[in-house]
């Protein structure tokens, strides 16, 4: 069996999964291609005037963002940004939980159809779990893991890591690699989610893509 056969085949598992546990789910071969998802499929349906989005290197990758700067009658919350000062990006995000579509990634999606997240503030987590009223999370085909146990491994001696230094955190994992359980002020393992389904269903729109993308 090829490689690319074994993530056609995991990926529709998973996919599967979720649209079980009520997520829409759909599965994209490049982040380009779940832009056409985003674009041609899932926004159709929908009523948006504003969206907004929490931090995701997937995300980012699918270069979606910038096409809702040019659309018509559609306001982009941006709530992160080079010239963006800190007080007013927090404020943004802030008002990000009350759009209509909110955008961003998730940390690790188990083979059953769970997605589980780790955050600093909240707000990316906070914006999944409750206000706008459709989200759209993209996850790159290595988040996908066998179970909740494998999911917050993979989050804490891995994904938080690498983002502590991502964003420049004085955390001692930076240091070591893996999770020290620390009390450190740039901690960004305060918030976790898991969610077990969609509610309601549909509202969380998930899309599978066959690369290896984020941290």
């Amino acid at each position: 069996m090829s490689t690319a056969k074994y993530w056609e085949l995991r990926l529709e598992d998973c996919r599967e999964a979720l649209e079980k546990n009520n997520f829409s789910a759909f599965i994209a071969k490049t982040p380009a291609d779940a832009k056409k998802i985003v674009i041609d499929r899932i926004l159709p349906e929908l009523d948006v005037t504003s969206v907004s989005w929490g931090d995701s290197m997937t995300l980012y990758e699918t270069n979606i963002l910038p096409y809702f700067k040019e659309k018509p009658g559609i306001t982009l919350i941006e709530t992160f940004g080079e010239n963006i000062p800190r007080e007013l990006s927090m404020q943004r995000r802030k008002e990000a939980i009350f759009v209509d579509l909110f955008f961003t990634g998730t940390n690790a999606v188990t083979e059953s159809g769970m997605l589980v997240n780790l955050d600093m503030i909240g707000n990316r987590v906070g914006g999944i779990t409750y206000g706008p009223q459709h989200v759209v999370i993209v996850v790159g085909r290595n988040k996908i893991v066998a179970n909740l146990e494998d999911a917050i491994y993979r989050i804490k001696n891995y994904a938080a890591p690498a983002n502590a230094m991502r964003h420049g955190k004085k955390t001692p994992c930076i240091k070591t690699s893996y999770c020290m359980d620390c009390k450190s002020i740039d901690r960004i393992c305060n918030v976790w989610t898991i969610h077990e389904k969609s509610h309601p269903k549909g509202r969380i729109k998930v899309i599978l893509i066959n690369q290896d993308l984020g941290l």
